[in-house]
């Protein structure tokens, strides 16, 4: 092991995690050292095994990967991350490349583009596929006019944290308790999230978190009266 670069997988998934292991350790000059399903276990692994890199998922258990990649830039400068995610990859590469990340990877990509990733990552280039890297770059060029962007730009990083658990079917003492906040913040953020998407109603925020949650979509929004 000592002369393969160290991978730590941070993933909540345990059949997608044991994949991307498997497909690693295939590799001669890398090696998956460890995994973990949250932050507060990927804090031990990077502690105990000084990965030479993390891959981590955006969507965590009790804990999200931007917040990890945050966190480990500010702790461990050295240390690239690569984030997963299924969700929409042009709102979260933005996100992710803000909070430090070296790399942002659809799951559906095809296998061997990991190892590419990964790759170039640990040579300290940046990767995206091109897809990715020509919407970014048409976002920025448009930035000014403010077209074409989806309503969920408007979220803070923490906001749509928020959105993306009520997406999934958390009330909001779920929430709270996953991401050790209080009851009465999370009220807030959800009221914060309803004004910054022109929402008048809870059901409605729900309707539109489980519709984005689903299809990576935000629905055509309704003008208020």
């Amino acid at each position: 092991m000592t002369d393969k670069k160290k991978i730590l997988i941070v993933e909540d998934h345990p059949i997608f995690r044991w994949g991307l292991s498997e497909l690693i350790n295939q590799e001669p000059d890398m090696v998956v050292c460890g995994d973990a399903t949250d932050a507060a276990g990927a804090w031990k692994a990077i502690e105990r095994l000084k990965p030479d890199l993390i891959i981590a998922d955006i969507t965590l258990e009790n804990s999200d990967g931007i917040d990890l990649t945050k966190e480990v830039n500010r702790r461990n400068k050295g240390i690239p991350v690569l984030i997963l995610s299924m969700h929409d990859q042009f709102l979260y590469a933005e996100r992710a490349l803000h909070a430090g990340a070296r790399g942002y990877i659809m799951k559906q990509e095809a296998m061997e583009n990991v190892v590419t990733a990964i790759r170039q990552v640990l040579v300290g280039k940046i990767y995206l596929n091109e897809k990715v890297k020509d919407q970014i770059l048409f976002n920025l060029a448009d930035r000014p006019a403010g077209n074409n962007r989806s309503p969920l730009d408007r979220l803070t990083d923490r906001e749509l944290e928020v959105f993306r658990m009520i997406g999934k079917g958390f009330s909001t003492r779920e929430i709270a308790s996953k991401l050790h906040l209080s009851i009465k913040t999370i009220g807030t953020y959800r009221e914060r999230i309803k004004e910054k998407l022109n929402l008048k109603h809870a059901n409605e925020l729900v309707r539109h978190a489980v519709h984005w949650e689903k299809t990576g979509e935000v629905p055509e929004e309704e003008p208020l009266p």
